[in-house]
């Protein structure tokens, strides 16, 4: 699909808001209509940031990129070889998407090969750098921000009417998907939290009035899903940022500390999104979706806090990166030093999950209870 400037794009963030959309298929080719009954397995239409991109951002010109060694090095699919996935294996949308039946993974919306039946399978939007504000993640130079995100979907969703015919299309998104979105985080980090890039942001604009634009923009997009026959949505938080090995080392915190601020704006944050999706249940603006929430924040610092229980020798050290106490500045790269046992690191570079804690967190958030998935676990939303 070629490169694509910041000027092009007209809109698309960590650890938060994810879209899966879960749909049951098979293959066909375009112009065929399929019965919704006949879909076999499941799919995946995702949108989000680096935790849940697939190598969307390998097909862009941007400095937020995991298309390089080591990066993938535990991903059967490929051998081992760099998908443009931000850790040593799957993401958790990978694995929720495994979990629930999915045949094979959802591809790049930028990918040349995603069209055709292939997207009958899912499809990931999702893009390292983005967050929920247009302005964010600009130190990368591009990205594709979630308004954007949801402009290509509406492409795959004119391509859908092609392939099933504009009925059983509707069909099938309303009663066979569920929209996954993991975005948030990108908004702190790379945003209100960022250094010299923020001061302005943060001079004008309170944190309240901050959370009260993300929040009005989420609505916004969330809405146009809506409008684009999205029913069964599960959106994650955003995780304890202040306990990634990147804020730990520039903050020189201790190894069992997390930085206070970065963690007190996830969780205001995270307190109005759990009111959103609870309006949107139960408002009747939007007759028929079914908001679940992810709580990653709690989830993930459940995993920091006991990590032995759940068999890993750390939970501050990245596994690939270098610079400081924790290896958190230098991102993961072929010159980055890599520790022997992977699947031991809560985090695989300064920022992302392992492979190993995202089994974890996928374990949970399809399985679990009401403490870290509401009102219901992705088995009974993809059930319904």
């Amino acid at each position: 699909m070629g490169y694509w400037t910041v000027s092009s794009m007209a809109a698309a963030v960590v650890a938060t808001a994810v879209v899966f959309a879960a749909v049951t298929t098979t293959t066909t080719t375009r112009g065929a209509e399929v019965a919704a009954d006949e879909f076999r397995s499941g799919a995946s239409f995702i949108f989000g940031d680096s935790l849940v991109d697939a190598g969307n951002n390998n097909f862009i010109p941007t400095l937020s990129r995991a298309n390089m060694t080591p990066n993938g090095i535990d991903f059967a699919a490929s051998g081992g070889t760099p998908t443009g996935r931000f850790t040593n294996g799957r993401t958790i949308a990978d694995i929720i998407g495994e979990m629930l039946g999915q045949a094979d993974y959802s591809p790049p919306f930028l990918a040349p090969n995603t069209s055709g039946a292939a997207i009958l399978n899912g499809v990931n939007y999702a893009s390292g750098g983005a967050g929920i504000l247009n302005g964010t993640g600009k130190v990368f130079v591009n990205r594709i921000w979630m308004d954007v995100q949801v402009d290509y979907f509406n492409v795959t969703r004119r391509q859908l009417d092609d392939l099933l015919g504009r009925d059983r299309a509707r069909v099938f998104l309303r009663r066979k998907a569920i929209f996954s979105v993991t975005i948030g985080s990108n908004d702190f980090l790379n945003n209100y939290l960022m250094p010299l890039l923020s001061v302005g942001t943060r001079v004008s604009e309170s944190p309240d009035a901050f959370l009260d634009d993300l929040i009005s923009h989420l609505r916004d997009q969330l809405t146009r899903l809506y409008t684009l026959d999205a029913r069964k949505f599960v959106v994650a938080n955003v995780g304890p940022l202040g306990c990634i090995p990147y804020q730990k080392t520039i903050n020189r915190v201790e190894e069992d500390e997390c930085v206070k601020l970065p963690n007190q704006l996830a969780q205001q944050y995270n307190a109005r999104l759990r009111d959103l999706l609870i309006e949107l249940n139960n408002g009747g603006d939007l007759p028929g979706a079914r908001f679940c929430l992810a709580n990653v924040y709690d989830l993930v610092l459940e995993l920091i806090t006991n990590y032995p229980k759940y068999g890993f020798q750390t939970a501050s050290m990245a596994c690939c990166g270098n610079g400081g106490s924790y290896d958190g500045l230098v991102p993961c790269g072929p010159t980055s030093s890599m520790c022997d046992a992977r699947d031991k690191y809560v985090f695989w570079d300064p920022y992302h999950p392992s492979e190993a804690a995202n089994v974890l967190l996928a374990k949970y958030i399809v399985d679990g209870d009401s403490k870290y998935i509401s009102p219901m676990n992705l088995r009974k939303l993809f059930s319904l």
